[in-house]
This record gives C-alpha cells, sequence and structure tokens, in this order.
C-alpha cells in the first residue's frame, strides 16, 4: 500500500456491472482534476481470443474435470499485475497494455479484434492507480495483488442479475447465442466459486444490486431490469470514519439494514457511489500531496 503513489482496485466478474462504477470514478477524477493511471483487467489474460479457444478445446479433448477460463488464476498473468501494483506503490511508474474486444478497438492498431497491443509505459504524472477487471483482490498461490490496494471496490449483483447482464451483453452485442453463453457461465462456474466470490471478503467495500422483480428464470428473461427496478446494498469492511447520517440524509429513501450496511434505491446508485467514494479519495490526494511537499 501507498500513500504517495496510492492504488484503487475495482473488481467483479464479467457481467457484473463494474463499468457503472468505472463511470463514476470518472466522474471524481474529473472534478478533482486527478489522472489517473488505467489498467483494464482484460489486458492482464494470459491468452490472445485464439489462444484462449485452442486451451479450452485442448482441454476438452482431454476430458478435463475443470475447462480452462479467464476466472481461473492459470490463464492471467496475476503475478504480473501484482509486480505492477508493486513497482507502482513504490514508483508511481509502470507499463500497461491493452487488449482489443473489437473491430472498432483494433482499427486503430492495425490489429485484428481479439488481441494485444504491446506494452507500453504508464504516462508521466500519474496521481493514482486505477485497476478494473476480474482480479483486483485475487490472493492466491500464484500471487497476493489486494495487499497493494489501498481501497479495493467489489461489484457484485446477485449472480441471476449478473447472468441476466451477461446474456444480453453478449447476445446482442457480441453476437453469441443464448446456448454458446449459458456453455460459458457453466464452464465458469467452478473458478467463479474459487477465485472470484473469495474476492469480495478482502475489499473494502461492496456494491450489490439486487433487482426487486422477478429474476427466478434468468435464462429466458427479456430484459435487463432496470436500475429503478433495483436495490443497491453498500457493505463496509471498516466502517469506522463513515458517516452514515450523512449518507442517509443526502439519499433518500435510504435505510441501514446492518451496522456495516446501508441499502439505497437503485436509481441513486451512482449518486451513492460519488457520495461514498469522493471523500475517501480526497482524502487519499490529502495525503499523498501532505508527504509529496514534505520532501
Amino acid at each position: 500500500m501507498s500513500i504517495k503513489h496510492p492504488i484503487i482496485a475495482v473488481t467483479g466478474s464479467s457481467g457484473a456491472g463494474t463499468s457503472t462504477v468505472k463511470n463514476s470514478f470518472d466522474h471524481i477524477f474529473r472534478r478533482e482534476k486527478i489522472t489517473p493511471a488505467v489498467i483494464e483487467g482484460d489486458s492482464m489474460h494470459k491468452y490472445d481470443r485464439t489462444e484462449m479457444k485452442k486451451v479450452i478445446t485442448d482441454a476438452e479433448a482431454k476430458n478435463a474435470e475443470h475447462l480452462p477460463t479467464h476466472f481461473g488464476p492459470e490463464n492471467n498473468l496475476l503475478p504480473e499485475l501484482a509486480e505492477i501494483f508493486r513497482a507502482y506503490g513504490e514508483t508511481g511508474r509502470g507499463k500497461r497494455r491493452f487488449y482489443l474486444h473489437n473491430e472498432q478497438e483494433a482499427a486503430p492498431y492495425g490489429q485484428q479484434p481479439g488481441t494485444f497491443t504491446p506494452w507500453e509505459e504508464f504516462p508521466e504524472h500519474t496521481d493514482l492507480l486505477f485497476y478494473e477487471g476480474l482480479h483486483g483482490a485475487y490472493v492466491g498461490d500464484e500471487a497476493d495483488v489486494v495487499q497493494h490496494a489501498d481501497l479495493a471496490i467489489g461489484v457484485v449483483p446477485v449472480v441471476n442479475l449478473e447472468w441476466i447482464q451477461k446474456i444480453h451483453r453478449d447476445t446482442e452485442g457480441r453476437g453469441y447465442s443464448v446456448e454458446a453463453v449459458t456453455h460459458t457461465i457453466l464452464r465458469r462456474m467452478h473458478d467463479y466459486v474459487n477465485h472470484i466470490c473469495p474476492q469480495f471478503s478482502r475489499t473494502h467495500i461492496n456494491f450489490q444490486r439486487v433487482p426487486i422483480v422477478d429474476t427466478s428464470n434468468p435464462f429466458i428473461s427479456r430484459d435487463i431490469p432496470t436500475l429503478d427496478e433495483s436495490l443497491v446494498v453498500i457493505r463496509f469492511r471498516d466502517y469506522h470514519g463513515i458517516d452514515f447520517p450523512y449518507l442517509l440524509n443526502m439519499i433518500h429513501d435510504s435505510f441501514m439494514s446492518r451496522p456495516n450496511c446501508i441499502v439505497v434505491p437503485g436509481g441513486k446508485m451512482g449518486l451513492s457511489m460519488e457520495l461514498v467514494l469522493s471523500p475517501i479519495i480526497l482524502d487519499m490526494m490529502e495525503k499523498k500531496w501532505k508527504r509529496s511537499s514534505s520532501k
């Protein structure tokens, strides 16, 4: 962990809605004139799209008990991610690359979709490191990523909602069939239980969206429940210093469900994130600037 070069890690599985949290952070960074170095979790996959398909095909041919997934540590560069976090915390420098999901992202680089860009240095004079992906709070034999994070955020919709979001995203945005997405969900279950879920016990704050409409069968759901059809449970691992009366006053119809949990209307999810996260980030920046000015 670092005062001079803070690290924020947002973790959540594919389709979980980590992008919503990223947008809230973008608003805070822009408003407070904070320049982040950004790492996208997909960029730390071990294999490109073609290579990963071959890894899966080979495992299927061998009748492997658990098929490879991007949730599993063996298919990601987790020791390298931990080292990037460590180095940035010490020096404010490091390297990153990007994963090119589609033709629009790949065209400027003259590459094929599903490939990685070359490694490059972080921009100079960044204020903090921001990671958003699958393994921001990972701990395992391969690596201890979360030990370097000053703030770890979990994005954890209830599992049926997570599946609905993934099915709609992959069928409508990426051209997969419902059957193919369902197969992926089943294939990833072992790694989801063993490598994704445990991270949410290590995060400092979790945002969990809970739909208040029927999601009993996510595989036939025609619509993704909207934010207004949801509640958001915000859980604080260490709630000392959190001004709950202020949050309850600022967020209409919010209430406390446990001493460390506040429940807010889904439509106020973005507002809630900014109200919760802004003072934490500003405190990080104040400590950073004090440390820098004292030297």
